[in-house]
């Protein structure tokens, strides 16, 4: 088993230093020299931070702000970044629908940590499945197709999702549909899901042990907004028979989190652009 980290993984291909244009990097080192704390900097702090010596920084410099992402501060020796260096990132973030940006995410967990991960939300008592990469699962007659609802009352993707609503929002959407036993583990009491969602809150995270279906291990996390609300959320599913269930959510719930992460970054840099839909499924607003 590939040890689990938090830092994305590349190919080896970007981690070879002879494919890598040095000139390129130079200036990224440029651009991100600058930050939230210090959005005007002089040739020389530029080139500190990014690692240069002065003349090249120089160079680099002038590049940029005739390229339009870089402009002088009058009546100051200082620069800074241009509403320009938007266009490097928005375009993409805000082209597609959530499960666009979650489908390569997800395809990175399965088969290696499960055999199913899922982006969802919640809607009128139901998780909605907007994208799912799937492998096996076919002898548990497990099927969720974009746009596949079930109950979230009885799933740890529905858990994960409830947990960070407000508390009248949480009773509100439990009820809205009949809540049944769909094993012998599944919660339907008002009062013990509720539990278990202040406890999921508590450790940000959601497990199922057969709970939704016979003989399934899930472990589940939201995707927050810049407030803290849930967007949407993620899971990861294996066959019971894989693995011991604290060591599923030892090895995949760090990854999970890094990618929950990840779109939650995405959301947040796209100024809420991004929707919690794809093509084809219906709006969870």
């Amino acid at each position: 088993m590939q040890d689990i980290g938090a830092t994305p993984r590349r190919s080896a291909r970007a981690d070879n230093p002879k494919n890598t244009v040095q000139s390129a990097a130079k200036v990224f080192a440029v651009l991100r020299a600058f930050g939230p704390d210090l959005p005007e900097l002089t040739l020389a702090e530029i080139a500190a931070r990014s690692g240069t010596d002065r003349g090249t920084a120089f160079r680099l410099i002038h590049t940029l702000e005739a390229l339009g992402y870089l402009r002088a501060v009058p009546g100051t020796r200082r620069f800074r970044l241009t509403l320009q260096c938007l266009e490097l990132g928005f375009s993409a973030l805000s082209a597609h629908g959530l499960p666009d940006h979650a489908a390569p995410l997800l395809r990175e967990l399965v088969p290696e940590l499960g055999d199913a991960a899922s982006l969802g939300a919640v809607d009128n008592g139901d998780v909605v499945y907007l994208t799912r990469v799937q492998a096996g699962l076919e002898r548990h007659g497990v099927v969720r197709h974009p746009g596949t609802r079930v109950g979230a009352y009885a799933t740890a993707l529905g858990h994960a999702i409830l947990a960070f609503l407000p508390p009248e929002e949480q009773v509100e959407q439990l009820g809205r549909r009949e809540r049944v036993k769909l094993s012998e583990r599944t919660l339907t009491e008002l009062d013990a899901l509720l539990a278990r969602l202040q406890q999921v809150r508590l450790q940000g995270y959601a497990v199922s042990d057969g709970e939704n279906a016979y003989g399934l291990r899930t472990v589940a996390v939201p995707i927050l907004d810049p407030d803290g609300l849930p967007f949407a959320g993620l899971s990861l599913t294996a066959d019971a028979s894989r693995w011991p269930l604290e060591t599923f959510v030892s090895q995949g719930l760090p990854r999970l989190r890094t990618a929950a992460e990840a779109l939650g970054e995405a959301i947040r840099l796209s100024r809420n652009t991004i929707q919690a839909r794809g093509r084809g499924v219906p709006s969870t607003a």
